[in-house]
């Protein structure tokens, strides 16, 4: 769950894996040295922080993790630090900080010292991959997307290969990707910085990082915001997530109608129908027609199939600025003899280190259903309810065949702890729908205050121009001021 496509990542290779045996962090571990990213700002910093790979055995094997920051530019005005925690599983809190850092400064005239970290796996920390091949780290067959009328044959022989490849040579270091550890870890940052209490803002797959780590360490937390946020339901999460997108999509979708319909796309030739109504069937046949007939691509072997156009819209849907390309490569694909270009990040497969922190995260954190008949009748289901995801979010993934069951229960999310949250929510979102995140805001009862945004997309703070939701957060993080009731944002 991030801003863009979630599985679009970085790059390191399993050869690059390497665990050594270090001692427990302090303050004089961090080594600060300047590690401006392309397009960042020319001051973030970075350093290595030591980890256990297993923080039951202290002792034991340690990793080290990527760790960023950027320093307060107003040292007089600063109140405290700001930990930046980013989306996935398997966003990079180095790139987030680059990319949000210097609106962030702007936003707090320097009220804070701004961190994040390259979780584990991910970006300039120790990672290891499964050995997956390369049709196995492919996009596409990764979401496990159902073949067409919903056969799931394809999916679940896919699942039971990644599960046993990843347990054949991922190592312990695979099996200690979960959110438990990233709590663990952004904990020992915390000691390592030394600082009494993190201020912390998470986004999206983020929100439930920040969330856990509130409900861990309540003494450790001073203002915590939580942008765009999942259903905490312990018994599900990930799960939960990833089925909750298919309502999402749906919720979602008459955005993107209402936009495509307008008569002012018609001056540049997107508009794609003359009624709002009739661009959902529009859509869901031309999907229907390439599952029949997949179209040639300028990628060779990469046809342009029904699914490749459902992903393309679940893609889309993340924010308005999306709208256009998407309507030009519909309008493409509906010339059936046309030779279409795919959409960015689709041509090649993941990183193998990237797909197994994909992977590796979900199954570690909670225990999935075995039964691939299940699955098989939840697809059958989910495409008459949801045809535009086509039962997607509740096919089979490798975590049914998992070989290792989670080491940490998925933490409870509950009212217990500092009246210190503040929720920010697009109102129709495709990722986290609001209806999860209705439940978070009921899980945390007193402590949390949700602001709700009347737009569409994924990401709220700084992401859809609505005024009245930036400047309750900015007020927060700079005074400490929530509204006293949960409030609608309209403008």
């Amino acid at each position: 769950m991030k801003h863009k496509l979630a599985l679009v990542l970085g790059v390191l290779s399993l050869s690059a894996t390497c665990l050594a045996v270090a001692g427990p962090a302090s303050a004089t571990t961090l080594s600060w040295n300047p590690c401006a990213q392309p397009d960042g700002p020319a001051d973030q910093q970075c350093a290595d922080l030591s980890v256990p790979v297993d923080y039951r055995k202290p002792d034991g094997a340690h990793l080290t993790l990527r760790v960023t920051r950027l320093v307060s530019d107003r040292p007089t005005a600063r109140r405290g630090t700001l930990l930046v925690i980013p989306g996935g599983p398997g966003g990079s809190g180095v790139d987030a900080l680059a990319h949000t850092g210097p609106a962030l400064r702007k936003t707090f005239h320097g009220a804070y010292d701004l961190v994040s970290l390259d979780p584990r796996g991910v970006g300039g920390s120790t990672a290891a991959g499964c050995g997956l091949s390369a049709d196995d780290r492919d996009v596409m067959n990764l979401r496990s997307w159902p073949g067409p009328g919903g056969d799931i044959s394809d999916s679940l022989a896919r699942a039971h290969r990644i599960a046993d490849t990843c347990a054949r040579n991922g190592g312990a270091l695979v099996r200690s990707y979960s959110t438990a550890n990233e709590v663990r870890d952004i904990e020992r940052l915390r000691q390592a910085i030394g600082t009494a209490k993190l201020s912390m803002y998470g986004v999206s797959y983020g929100t439930y990082v920040t969330a856990a780590y509130a409900q861990e360490h309540p003494e450790h937390t001073d203002r915590v915001v939580l942008d765009s946020t999942g259903d905490p339901d312990p018994a599900r999460v990930e799960r939960g997530w990833l089925a909750n997108t298919a309502a999402g999509a749906d919720e979602r979708f008459p955005d993107f109608a209402r936009w495509a319909a307008d008569p002012a796309r018609d001056h540049n030739g997107l508009r794609l129908a003359q009624l709002e109504s009739s661009v959902r069937p529009l859509v869901l046949s031309l999907a229907d027609r390439l599952d029949r007939t997949p179209q040639a691509t300028s990628t060779p072997h990469k046809p342009f199939t029904g699914n490749v156009l459902r992903q393309a819209v679940q893609q889309a849907l993340y924010s308005d600025v999306n709208f256009p390309w998407l309507a030009q490569l519909i309008k493409a694909a509906e010339n059936p003899l046309a030779t279409l270009a795919l959409p960015p990040g689709y041509a090649t497969p993941m990183t193998d280190r990237d797909a197994a922190v994909f992977t590796a995260t979900q199954c570690n954190d909670v225990s999935w259903p075995h039964d691939a008949h299940g699955y098989a009748r939840a697809v059958a289901n989910d495409r008459i309810r949801h045809p535009l995801t086509a039962g997607q979010p509740v096919n089979i993934t490798p975590c049914a065949f998992w070989h290792t069951e989670p080491t940490d229960k998925p933490v409870h999310i509950t009212s217990d702890g500092p009246s210190n949250i503040l929720m920010l929510q697009n109102l129709r979102d495709p990722v986290t729908p609001y209806f999860g995140a209705l439940r978070m805001r009921t899980a945390l009862g007193d402590r949390a205050r949700l602001l709700t945004v009347d737009h569409g997309g994924h990401g709220a703070y700084h992401a859809n121009g609505k005024a009245c939701g930036d400047r309750a957060v900015t007020e927060f993080l700079l005074t400490g001021h929530r509204p006293s009731a949960d409030l609608r944002c309209t403008a």
